[in-house]
């Protein structure tokens, strides 16, 4: 156990949803699809379950409340999983905060932002995370949780 999970039944992960997420399933879903925010969240909470894991999940559209949500997980959470939408190609405070935050970090996109315009193939998020999950829809939040509870398990 550690110290970030002690004093805890179980390891909590934070999932951070970005902007425009509350709007899946009914915004664009030829390419994000029909399942909504809560779908994926289930999907997530499940696959953590799975995995002796807590999942807690917080979604904004605004900026500085990602950055709080990462601060308040430092020491608490074991691991973040972040889906930051727009915020993922100039949001360098969330860069900054996922730096100082210690644990594993996996970045999730629905959609694979290479394979989109040229100014979504910038992630700033991408170089402070363990590893990034794009363009598998949903299975990339049941992808990312695997891969938390397959890092956490490596850790001394």
């Amino acid at each position: 156990m550690t110290e970030a999970t002690a004093g805890r039944d179980r390891p909590v992960v934070l999932l951070l949803s970005g902007p425009n997420l509350n709007l899946l399933g009914e915004r664009e879903p030829d390419v994000y699809g029909s399942a909504t925010l809560s779908d994926h969240v289930a999907v997530a909470r499940a696959q953590a379950g799975q995995h002796g894991l807590d999942l807690e999940h917080v979604q904004s559209n605004h900026e500085g409340d990602l950055v709080e949500a990462v601060h308040t997980a430092r020491g608490r959470c074991a691991a973040i999983v972040i889906n930051p939408g727009a915020f993922t190609h100039y949001a360098w405070s969330i860069h900054d905060a996922l730096a100082a935050f210690g644990g594993p970090v996996v970045e999730v996109h629905l959609s694979n932002p290479n394979a989109r315009e040229p100014w979504r193939h910038t992630s700033v998020v991408a170089p402070v995370a363990s590893g990034s999950i794009t363009g598998f829809g949903g299975d990339g939040y049941r992808l990312a949780l695997d891969d938390v509870a397959a890092l956490l398990e490596d850790r001394p």
